[in-house]
């Protein structure tokens, strides 16, 4: 074989094998399915989920009194019913040891909803 040649068939291989670690690297494992997860530890999820909705409200409500799309006394107001709704939220999660079921969770997303609008998302 030519030095050429040489050069060459290591070049390709070198390419191949970096071809086949990308692939490798692309390989994706399923999530853990739900169905077989503890009950309660699903329930606290769903209650992790309405808070942190509820943060990012909050967030939403402060950057816009910040940009002066509203006035601070509005923001507050809008505050005082994302307070209310959380409050709400974990009212229902201690009647259940901490968590809330798939109804409550959407319950509760149905006001955030309103909230939202209200906000202005």
């Amino acid at each position: 074989m030519t030095r050429l040649n040489c050069v060459n068939r290591a070049i390709r291989l070198s390419c191949a094998a970096a071809l086949i670690s990308t692939l490798a690297a692309c390989v994706v494992t399923p999530p853990a399915q739900h169905s077989g997860s503890n009950p309660h530890e699903l329930a606290v999820d769903r209650l992790h989920q309405v808070d942190a909705r509820i943060d990012t409200l909050g967030r939403r409500i402060d950057a816009r009194v910040n940009q002066g799309y509203y006035p601070p006394p509005q923001g507050a107001a809008l505050h005082h019913r994302l307070d209310t709704i959380r409050g709400e939220a974990h009212d229902m999660a201690a009647q259940h040891g901490g968590g809330i079921s798939g109804d409550e969770q959407h319950v509760l997303n149905q006001e955030l909803d309103t909230a939202a609008r209200a906000i202005g998302e």
